[in-house]
């Protein structure tokens, strides 16, 4: 049975109740419309409080210029908006919220509370306050006649005419969080991006023994580099490949390569502290009956996991005489992303091209779209969040706006 809503079309619905979408709601709402937010899930801001889990890291405090190239090839398109919600403005309506931030020693930014349920509960709070209706339980599947939203819910199917709506349905990284992507199949007929992993880890065929010593095992002050860029850092050792913040920062270019050649190939330097001769001349002294575990732990105070590595390479055919080089240059042969069940984030979705300046669909009057959904990405460090938030402050704002007009019209 279907239930339709009122007739009156002089609300904006959202399709998703994470940072884009109760941004955009916050945004439509503090402009004095009736706002309805929609969600697939029992409750909001799953994937918010997953975040939460490392800290909430909401933005980062570089100079602004430098944090827009950060967004590399969407940089223009999202410029923007983020230059209209910038990383200081979010710290303001954060701390309004009365959530303090602090900077911490990398430029990250976070609430003081370092976690995300503090923040999500008063702002949920807030947007009571503002008269936001929040429904849950409500899977979109498309649109019906006449471009009404359909959705599953608990009565069954409904159907709501609102007259304006907001997508900020997400990408597709942790899935069972709520978003999976799957709302690319109701957009037909627009340029949607596929959906891939990024900041993610990658699949390296460690050999058994390996594998089940060291799954689990932190590479610390390690630097890996790939095409000409070097990220110093750490990582994890996975019974699959390698993770980490340092292999993060260079999922983008990894992952593109393994779609063009088939794998990518990242080198490791497990001692980037000291320069390639020092530590050749390290390894040169003698050995005196230890065996090579004993000698690399004392000469150069590598830990178990990174002695590990090396015997890996050895054992995989790497001559002896190249140990140096292999401290200095570990090759690690990447075969795969480890997949969007296990991504940070996601890259692809639809094209900024479908988009006008509100975020508004082209061709498609009174129907906006802002967040992960969206086609960019960025690395971790603050930019993620950051450009949700925006851009869901942008489509909040150009829907008001639809709004504002749909009122003024006799």
């Amino acid at each position: 049975m279907s239930h339709a809503s009122p007739s009156s079309t002089d609300w904006a619905a959202i399709l998703g109740g994470g940072p884009a979408g109760l941004m955009a709601a916050e945004t439509i709402a503090a402009a004095g419309h009736r706002v309805v937010v929609f969600d697939r899930m029992p409750s909001l801001g799953r994937k918010l409080l997953m975040a939460g889990r490392g800290g909430l890291n909401l933005t980062h405090s570089e100079p602004l210029p430098a944090f827009l190239r950060r967004y590399g090839a969407a940089e223009a398109e999202l410029a923007p908006h983020i230059a209209a919600f910038p990383p200081d403005a979010l710290r303001e309506w954060c701390e309004a919220l009365g959530q303090e931030t602090f900077t911490g020693s990398s430029g990250r930014v976070f609430p003081r509370a370092m976690k995300a349920s503090p923040l999500l509960r008063a702002w949920l709070e807030r947007l009571r306050g503002l008269g936001v209706e929040i429904r849950t339980r409500h899977a979109w599947h498309g649109f019906g006649a006449e471009g009404a939203l359909r959705f599953a819910a608990p009565q069954g199917e409904v159907t709501h005419r609102p007259g304006a709506t907001v997508l900020a349905l997400g990408g597709a990284s942790w899935p069972r969080l709520g978003a999976d992507g799957s709302w690319a199949g109701s957009l037909p007929g627009l340029l949607v991006a596929p959906i891939r992993p990024s900041n993610c880890g990658f699949r390296i065929a460690w050999s058994p023994v390996f594998r089940a010593r060291f799954a689990g095992a932190p590479l610390k002050r390690i630097a890996l580099a790939f095409e000409g860029r070097t990220i110093r850092g750490e990582a994890v050792i996975s019974a699959e490949g390698i993770e980490g913040g340092a292999v993060y920062a260079l999922s983008a270019p990894l992952r593109d390569a393994i779609a063009e050649r088939g794998e990518a190939v990242a080198i490791l330097d497990l001692r980037p502290d000291l320069a390639a001769d020092e530590v050749a001349r390290r390894l040169a002294a003698p050995r005196r009956g230890q065996s090579l575990s004993s000698f690399l732990r004392k000469v150069l105070a590598l830990p178990p996991v990174s002695i590990g590595l090396l015997q890996e390479a050895l054992h995989g055919g790497a001559p002896a005489d190249t140990l140096p080089s292999l401290v200095k240059a570990l090759p690690l042969r990447l075969l795969a992303p480890l997949g969007l069940d296990r991504a940070i984030s996601s890259a692809g979705g639809l094209a900024l091209a479908e988009l006008d300046a509100g975020l508004m669909l082209r061709g498609h009057p009174g129907l906006f779209a802002a967040g992960e959904m969206l086609d960019w990405e960025a690395p971790t460090g603050g930019y993620l969040l950051q450009a949700c938030f925006a851009t869901g402050r942008a489509a909040g704002r150009g829907a008001a706006a639809w709004l504002d007009r749909r009122r003024e019209v006799p």
